[in-house]
């Protein structure tokens, strides 16, 4: 005997009905509702993170700007050390030291002393700045005092009165400078904007 095929009672197909297609229309709000809300979760963390980020940069950058910049009062002290240093050499002439051989090594030392002062602020970042020509530049440099110069335009150092320092890049001491006022017989150079 052979046995017959199962039936399958496949239930014929419903046409949609008000009521679902009403809960569809219900569902896609939802969904739509949960996709703006997600997105608007997704740009609540990327700008919490990007926060996050931006603070730690800053307070990576406010340690290193504490570390470089900690000796910034003890390298200006400093400073004055360095100066009467220059002084005391400046203040024995060529013939001085060739009459005394004592004061010629006494100054030898005190030479000695500065060169290994300069190396070690230089080894922590204390740079000299000693210009003797050129354009005097605001950022840097201090006027102390104007001449008449012939051949010399006006603002172009002409003296050196005090050495300047930077600490890294930020300015500790501007260099004292004399500048000339500008040669009147010479004639003034033409601005771009002059020229136009």
């Amino acid at each position: 005997m052979t046995e017959a095929a199962p039936e399958m009672n496949i239930p014929p197909e419903e046409p949609e009905t008000a009521a679902s297609a009403a809960d569809n229309g219900a569902y896609m709000a939802q969904i739509a509702a949960l996709q703006t809300e997600i997105a608007d979760a997704k740009d609540k963390m990327l700008r919490v993170m990007a926060d996050a980020d931006n603070m730690r940069k800053r307070a990576e950058r406010q340690q290193i700007d504490a570390t470089k910049f900690a000796v910034t009062g003890f390298a200006r002290d400093l400073l004055d050390v360095a100066d009467n240093l220059r002084r005391a050499i400046d203040a024995i002439t060529p013939e001085q030291r060739t009459e005394s051989e004592t004061l010629n090594s006494f100054i030898a030392g005190i030479e000695a002393t500065e060169r290994v002062m300069n190396a070690t602020l230089e080894k922590h970042g204390l740079r000299k700045l000693a210009p003797v020509a050129g354009k005097s530049d605001a950022n840097v440099h201090e006027a102390v005092f104007q001449a008449d110069v012939p051949g010399k335009d006006a603002g172009e150092i002409i003296q050196l009165i005090e050495p300047g320092y930077m600490l890294h890049e930020r300015l500790l001491r501007p260099a004292k400078v004399g500048v000339a006022v500008g040669d009147p017989n010479k004639p003034a150079a033409r601005s771009l904007d002059e020229s136009v």
